[in-house]
């Protein structure tokens, strides 16, 4: 059993300490980078001072984007169906079935 890594990330001027599997560190660091990447911008862009405000910002930005992709994969996942379905008449057809 892999042992548990205790490390601290800083996100909005606060610290969290986690204790997290050392395959989990890499992402949830990328992640803490990317928050207060677009936490800053946010911040400049629309003169926000409310951590608070800021941070339902980011979340509603990432999350934003997660539904997106899961609609844009929906779209995509349809299309390839159809596509396939449109391949399968075509093959049936010419096969006389």
């Amino acid at each position: 059993m892999e042992e548990k890594l205790k490390i601290k990330l800083s996100i909005a001027d606060r610290v969290y300490p986690l204790t997290i599997d050392p395959k989990q560190e890499e992402g949830l660091r990328k992640a803490a980078k990317n928050i207060e990447s677009l936490a800053k911008k946010f911040e400049q862009n629309y003169a926000v001072r409310d951590k608070q405000d800021v941070l339902a910002m980011c979340a509603l930005q990432f999350a934003s984007k997660i539904e997106q992709s899961g609609i844009d994969r929906s779209e995509s996942s349809k299309a390839a169906f159809e596509r396939l379905k449109a391949l399968d008449d075509l093959v049936h057809s010419k096969l006389g079935e």
